[in-house]
């Protein structure tokens, strides 16, 4: 008897627990990529919600947690942010003492006055925290403009603001896409020219630019450009920044600054010796070094630094300092705090912000080495701005596309920047799928949903801003994280998280919003398991989807090309996969055996991926894109056959264009290529799921042959050509 009432009233305490979670926006169970719904245990549940800051350490915690809930809005004479679509009914809440008076209005972005008024929504006032507290119902104009206003709330003796922002209803800038587009996809570090670095640099995207436009593409996606550490060393993954809203200044083309040509003869002299010694470096196909490129650019750059800089330049500088004002200011101080100090030192325990009392003397001692990494992002500006130029000048009807990363690494600057944002104790991943049976830790922290609110979302807007100042488009990774990410609590494995909820038309709002004003597509990556509505919800918000060929199924059988998505970015290949003469080759298969990603015999996954791989062909064979085939090359569900790296390079080739001519036949209104598959690339970039295990980002452009390929020759090369006219002539038809 004793033990039944135990079991109860376990069993009530974990309903409790599951009814707290979510109304916290918690999942209590979800769908794997298999279909099959998955319960989270109550211990995963405990450490998420601790770590959105709620206790739940004893039952009475739980019920005390479920009352303050529903407290909180209570609590708030507004709401911490609101944020509407343009021309739609929205009605904001307003809590005063009962039977109080209160007014609202409205201060738009233009200094316009807009009075608001109250609706007749009588609801039962309730006691809170010892007051008598009323709720009065607001209807807020229709009319209002595009913008981030300020919403304003008076009452006897009180006043409140908070922001307003209103957004599009659906993102006009897809009208840019106004006939079906292509462009070059590309990793920017992997893409060199004989004047680079050893790395992929900002100059070698402007000619990437200009090479790919005078080719008929209209656009360049690249890799994010994010931030990493200050100094060496640095982290290789461009998905692991140490900030999203700053960039990478390791990208910089140091001889391309204005200050460069007015050097002292012996500086110019010793920069000139620097670059010699990293030019051999973009002739090799092997392993990229960017410590080794980074710290020649860093003594470079601080002597270009030296220089001064003229009236006219002085003022653009001054004036993009304040424009990017304290985010930039804050940003560059962590940059020389960390280049002296590293994250386990135990003095950083006393920087734990840029509002900590000891971080106030580092910010004057080390005033000039701020002002360095200032100016860094300056130059970067200033570059990308260039690149921007020199795609319109080539007829690109976008232009630089950019990618947003998912997160941030958790010892970085923004982590240091927007603490009180971030959530702790957790870490963001993905659960395991039929790609990682295993699953994925990100290692990044992530956006606490209710802080984030609680800030009107400026770090988010300032941070798309920054991305979008010289831009023709954006590219979301995971741009389900907008609506859920999958946290898991440090110290357990990513089959072990759940997913948490955000206000995803609040963030889908404010991403269109900034997107429209700079002129820019949204392109948001919705791969993966997803609720089937987010894809719908996306479209109609005018945001373009993506698409890779080997994905895109129906009942088991690859999909007709008439059945793709019009408003999506389709391609063959993604960077998580290898390029398509490799995957043709099963290296993917190959490659996750060695590192024992798989979870059934890898003769099994090399027959399935056979016969995937030969139905997808078989669709580019109905259509006369192919030869028919005689089997010989093929697997088969029953076994892998002949090894397919039997095949020569030019038949690959042919499979890899006839491939792309197949995306040309799908309604969809933008196709990437990715430049991997235009020189003959067959190693992997990265490989999901790994760290040290495989040398993820570090993998040069290189042919079939094995050698690096240079811009210089890119528009000659026999591969690149051919895989251009492919889609120029696959479009005309």
């Amino acid at each position: 008897m004793v033990d039944g009432t135990e079991h109860a009233r376990h069993e009530n305490v974990d309903q409790l627990l599951f009814e707290l979670a979510e109304r916290h926006r918690v999942a209590t169970s979800f769908y794997g990529w298999d279909g099959a719904e998955r319960a989270v245990s109550p211990a995963t549940l405990r450490k998420v919600l601790a770590a959105l800051g709620v206790p739940t350490d004893t039952p009475e915690a739980v019920e005390a947690s479920l009352a303050e809930h529903d407290l909180v809005p209570w609590r708030r004479f507004l709401p911490p942010v609101v944020v509407q679509r343009e021309g739609w009914d929205y009605h904001v809440r307003v809590h005063v003492p009962h039977g109080s008076d209160v007014r609202v209005w409205i201060t738009a972005e233009d200094g316009s006055h807009h009075e608001v008024a109250q609706e007749e929504d009588w609801e039962q006032p309730r006691e809170v925290d010892g007051v008598l507290t009323g709720r009065a119902t607001f209807a807020l104009p229709q009319d209002l403009p595009l913008g981030w206003h300020t919403l304003h709330a008076q009452t006897e003796g009180r006043t409140a603001e908070c922001p307003l922002v209103v957004t599009p209803v659906r993102l006009h800038t897809e009208r840019l896409v106004d006939r079906r587009r292509w462009g070059v996809m590309a990793q920017l570090y992997s893409v060199r020219s004989s004047r680079s670095w050893g790395i992929g640099d900002f100059a070698d995207l402007a000619d990437l630019a200009a090479v790919s436009g005078a080719e008929g593409a209209d656009f360049v996606l690249v890799n994010p450009l994010h931030a990493a550490e200050p100094a060496p060393p640095v982290e290789d993954s461009p998905y692991l920044p140490t900030s999203r809203r700053f960039f990478n200044p390791l990208y910089i083309r140091v001889e391309d600054i204005v200050e460069f040509g007015y050097l002292e003869p012996a500086a110019r002299a010793e920069i000139e010796e620097l670059a010699e010694g990293m030019h051999p470096a973009n002739h090799a196909a092997d392993l990229l070094d960017r410590n080794t490129s980074f710290d020649a650019k860093l003594g470079a750059l601080g002597l270009v630094f030296e220089v001064p800089r003229s009236p006219v330049r002085e003022a653009q500088y001054r004036r993009f300092c304040a424009e990017l004002g304290p985010g930039l200011d804050d940003f560059a101080l962590w940059c020389a705090l960390r280049e002296e100090m590293p994250a386990s030192s135990s003095g950083w325990a006393e920087l734990a912000s840029p509002g900590a009392p000891a971080v106030a003397a580092h910010r004057a001692r080390l005033a000039e080495r701020i002002e360095f990494f200032r100016w860094l992002q300056w130059i970067c500006d200033d570059q990308l701005e260039t690149a921007q130029r020199a795609a319109a000048q080539a007829a690109m009807r976008l232009g630089i596309v950019h990618d947003l990363a998912v997160g941030v690494e958790p010892h970085g600057a923004d982590s240091w920047m927007l603490s009180g944002v971030l959530a702790r104790g957790v870490t963001v991943g993905a659960p395991p799928d039929v790609f990682n049976q295993q699953g994925q830790n990100w290692s990044q922290p992530p956006w606490h949903p209710g802080r984030l609110e609680a800030s009107g979302y400026a770090a988010f807007r300032d941070m798309l801003r920054t991305i979008l100042r010289h831009a023709g488009g954006i590219r979301v990774d995971h741009i389900l994280g907008l609506f859920r990410l999958w946290w898991i609590p440090e110290g357990a494995g990513p089959d072990q998280g759940t997913y948490v909820y955000y206000d995803h038309e609040a963030l889908i709002g404010i991403l269109a919003l900034e997107a429209q004003r700079a002129g820019a597509i949204v392109i948001g990556e919705d791969l993966g398991v997803f609720e089937p509505w987010v894809r719908d919800y996306l479209s109609e918000r005018g945001i373009f989807g993506t698409s890779i060929l080997w994905f895109e199924h129906d009942d088991g059988a690859p999909l007709a090309p008439e059945r793709y998505r019009t408003q999506c970015l389709t391609s063959v290949n993604t960077h998580d996969l290898p390029p398509t003469a490799g995957y043709l080759a099963g290296e993917h298969v190959t490659l996750r055996e060695s590192l024992g990603l798989l979870r059934r015999p890898v003769d099994e996954e090399r027959a399935a991926d056979a016969a995937e791989q030969e139905s997808v062909l078989e669709r580019v064979r109905e259509r006369g894109l192919l030869p028919p085939s005689d089997g010989a090359m093929a697997g088969s569900a029953s076994g892998p056959g002949p090894h397919p790296g039997a095949r020569s390079a030019d038949e690959v080739q042919r499979i890899v264009e006839a491939l792309y001519a197949f995306t040309a036949l799908t309604p969809s209104s933008l196709l990437g290529v990715a430049l991997v598959d235009a020189v003959g690339e067959t190693r992997t970039q990265n490989q999901p799921g790994t760290s040290q295990e495989y040398p993820n980002w570090h993998i040069p452009l290189a042919g079939p042959d094995g050698k690096a390929v240079l811009l210089d020759g890119l528009a000659a090369n026999p591969r690149f050509a051919s895989l251009m006219r492919t889609m120029r002539e696959s479009l005309q038809t």
